[in-house]
């Protein structure tokens, strides 16, 4: 536990001296549209290349950050990058694509967090339904009120919001209905299970009457297999997200990969 805690003091201060440089990326998952298989743009998701360690798990580098008062800082990092990027993409000819980028519950308690938002699209001269905010249901469900209150002023923005790992939280449908979420995204467990379970066939195809019902689009992510992309199809989910259809690759990568159609 000592040579643990002393390892995380020195990562931290690396981490600290890591945000803007070269070290911290941003890597890019594919999302595709169930009906026309085309990508639709992307989730990003924070990597960290330590020049003596090598990459350091994403987990970790949000635990750090959380633990120690530096998630405000790498969250406004992280929403910069994205926006800058989805410009860049636009730029290139892809206007349509929208880029995902996840929230932790201490973002959403920050009073800063909507202004944050609101600077990165000015900087990048960004539409501002290009981007998608994710929320998990537990981070909602902590101090619903609250929650309400800045994803409704997100949304004010014309940013999206998304409530992602849904199924596994403990939210009422009061609380869901409240939400102005644009979207819903089923947590992987249910979807990996989609072959063998026919309990979480039901559950997944509940979770997507209930978003089409209150006007979200409903995103699966965790595809693994064609079969689980076929029911996923199948039941109605109307975006698709997972290592079958790509894993996350850097920019450049991504748009190299996708810039010319879909699946």
């Amino acid at each position: 536990m000592v040579a643990d805690a002393e390892q995380d003091r020195r990562l931290l201060g690396d981490l600290r001296r890591a945000v803007g440089s070269a070290q911290l990326t941003l890597h890019y998952q594919p999302r595709v549209h169930a009906d026309s298989g085309r990508v639709t743009g992307a989730e990003a998701l924070i990597r960290w290349r330590h020049p003596a360690h090598g990459p350091v798990p994403s987990e970790r580098i949000i635990r750090l950050a959380e633990q120690n008062g530096l998630m405000d800082t790498i969250g406004r990092w992280v929403l910069d990058e994205a926006c800058r990027q989805i410009r860049c993409w636009h730029d290139a000819g892809h206007p349509d694509w929208q880029v995902s980028v996840n929230l932790s519950g201490l973002q959403l308690d920050s009073p800063r967090l909507v202004e944050d938002v609101r600077q990165a699209l000015q900087r990048n001269e960004l539409e501002p339904s290009r981007l998608v905010l994710e929320v998990s249901e537990n981070a909602v469900t902590r101090d619903a009120d609250a929650a309400v209150g800045v994803l409704r002023a997100i949304a004010a923005l014309g940013v999206g919001v998304a409530i992602d790992d849904f199924g596994t939280g403990f939210s009422s449908l009061l609380q869901l209905r409240r939400l102005p979420a644009t979207e819903i995204k089923i947590d992987r467990a249910f979807v990996v299970a989609l072959e063998d379970s026919d309990e979480d066939v039901v559950v997944v195809s509940a979770i997507v009457a209930l978003g089409h019902a209150l006007n979200m689009e409903v995103v699966a992510k965790g595809i693994e297999t064609s079969g689980q992309r076929t029911y996923a199809e199948r039941l109605g989910c109307d975006h698709l997200q997972g290592f079958q259809l790509g894993r996350p690759v850097g920019a450049e990568s991504f748009m190299r990969l996708y810039s010319g159609g879909g699946f």
